[in-house]
């Protein structure tokens, strides 16, 4: 079985995190995400995660760097989801995949009810921050 590669966006402002909740249409709604979306053909990671976040919310972002990979294996088919620490001073207005969209406290991340391929890394950036690694951030 084939593995979709899938980026997404740890989007940081004012020390809060971007999270957006699935549309109640979509495969895991009501489940909250980091946005982003598939790999395209040709595209590169950091290409498919700007392109995705335009076309989801409207964002310009800047990629600052590639933060943590994990594959995560649904009923569906297996995912291999590949994050970048990300900044914006721009807001979002609009989204096309979601319902809702909350800047959060990174320490709060697994307060909300999180997708599973998006667990491990909101984990790993709140140890990040606990542990004050948090200029990597």
């Amino acid at each position: 079985m084939a593995i979709t590669k899938v980026v997404c966006g740890i989007i940081l402002k004012d020390h809060l995190v971007l999270i957006c909740r699935r549309k109640p249409e979509k495969s895991l709604s009501s489940y909250w995400e980091f946005p982003g979306g598939k790999v395209e053909d040709g595209e590169s990671y950091e290409e498919s995660l700007l392109r995705e976040l335009i076309e989801e919310l409207n964002l310009k972002v800047e990629i600052k760097q590639r933060f943590f990979d994990t594959v995560h294996h649904y009923d569906d088919g297996a995912i291999e989801l590949i994050s970048f620490i990300c900044e914006t001073s721009g807001t979002v207005v609009e989204s096309t995949d979601h319902d809702l969209v909350e800047w959060v406290k990174v320490s709060d991340l697994l307060n909300w009810k999180l997708a599973p391929a998006d667990i491990p890394i909101a984990k790993e950036l709140i140890e990040k921050l606990k542990t004050g690694n948090s200029k990597e951030l």
